[in-house]
C-alpha cells in the first residue's frame, strides 16, 4: 500500500504533459478533450511545465510543443525497443506478403506502446507511428487484442485503472458489462477490429485496423495489427485476406521473444 495518497497536481500535470507530447502540438481545448480537465487547471499546468522547460508556447497558433527535455524522462526504458528489434526482420516479411502497414505494440501500464513499425517507404497513405508512439487500449485493435487475451487478474487491474481516467477513450471501462461483451467477442473470433471512434478521430474514418495478440500458452507479450483503407478493403474481405497472415506473423514474433527472453535469463 503507498505511504500517502496521490499528488493530485503532478498526476494533473502529467496527464497535460503526456497530452502534448502525444499529439506534437496541443491546444487548452484538445487537451480538455482528451483529460476532461478544466480549462483553467490546463493553463496552469501548461504554465508550469513551460517554465521547468518540459513545453514551449507556440504564439502564432496558440498551441503548445514538446521540447527536447521530454527525452530525459524516456531515457530508463527501452523494452519496446528490443522488441521492436527482435520483431522487425518478420514484420518486413509480412508486410510485404500482405501489402499494408503493420505495427506491434506492448502494453504499458494505461496504453500501448508502439515498439515497431513496418511500412511502405514514401507512403503517404498513413502517418507513421514511430516507436515510443502512444495509443490507447480500448479503442484500438492493438490494445483490445492484447486486453482479450491477457490473464484475468491482468486484465481486472488494467480496466480498473483505465477507469479512473477522464475521457471518452476510457468510458469503456466505465461499461465493465459492455466491455466484457467485447472482449468475450474478441476471444470468440481470434482478432479485434478498431473502434470507428478512433478511426474518426485519428484518421478522418479512412483507416481501419485489424490486430491479433502476440503470445505463447497463457503469456501475452504484445498485439500486431494490419493497418488498411476502408475505401480499398472491406472488414469482410481484411479479415478473409489478412487474418491468417497476421496470426502466423504473431505465432513467429511469439516463438522469437520467448527464444530470446531465455538466452537472456540463462
Amino acid at each position: 500500500m503507498p505511504s500517502f495518497k496521490p499528488v493530485i497536481a503532478l498526476s494533473r500535470g502529467l496527464d497535460v504533459l503526456r497530452v502534448v507530447n502525444q499529439a506534437r502540438q496541443a491546444t487548452v481545448g484538445s487537451i480538455h478533450k482528451a483529460t476532461g480537465l478544466d480549462k483553467a487547471t490546463i493553463v496552469r499546468m501548461l504554465e508550469t511545465l513551460e517554465h521547468e522547460g518540459y513545453v514551449m508556447r507556440d504564439p502564432e497558433r496558440t498551441a503548445y510543443v514538446p521540447t527536447g527535455r521530454t527525452l530525459l524522462l524516456s531515457q530508463g526504458y527501452n523494452q519496446h525497443l528490443w522488441v521492436g528489434s527482435v520483431a522487425d526482420p518478420i514484420l518486413q516479411e509480412v508486410r510485404d506478403q500482405v501489402g499494408w502497414p503493420v505495427d506491434i505494440a506492448l502494453f504499458d501500464r494505461d496504453a500501448m506502446i508502439i515498439s515497431q513499425t513496418a511500412q511502405e517507404r514514401g507512403s503517404v497513405l498513413f502517418v507513421r507511428r514511430r516507436p515510443g508512439f502512444r495509443i490507447p487500449v480500448l479503442t484500438t485493435s492493438l490494445g483490445r487484442a492484447y486486453l482479450a487475451f491477457c490473464d484475468d487478474a491482468e486484465r481486472a487491474a488494467i480496466v480498473a485503472r483505465l477507469a479512473e481516467m477522464p475521457g471518452p477513450a476510457t468510458d469503456l471501462a466505465r461499461e465493465p458489462a459492455k466491455l466484457e461483451r467485447l472482449l468475450a467477442e474478441v476471444r470468440e473470433r481470434g482478432y479485434a477490429i478498431t473502434d470507428p471512434s478512433y478511426s474518426h478521430e485519428m484518421f478522418d474514418d479512412k483507416v481501419w485496423a485489424i490486430g491479433v495478440p502476440v503470445r505463447t500458452g497463457a503469456r501475452v507479450f504484445a498485439a500486431i495489427n494490419v493497418m488498411l483503407l476502408h475505401s480499398a478493403v472491406s472488414e469482410a474481405d481484411g479479415v478473409r485476406q489478412f487474418l491468417g497472415p497476421l496470426q502466423r506473423t504473431a505465432d513467429r514474433i511469439a516463438a522469437e521473444l520467448t527464444e530470446r527472453t531465455e538466452r537472456r535469463r540463462a
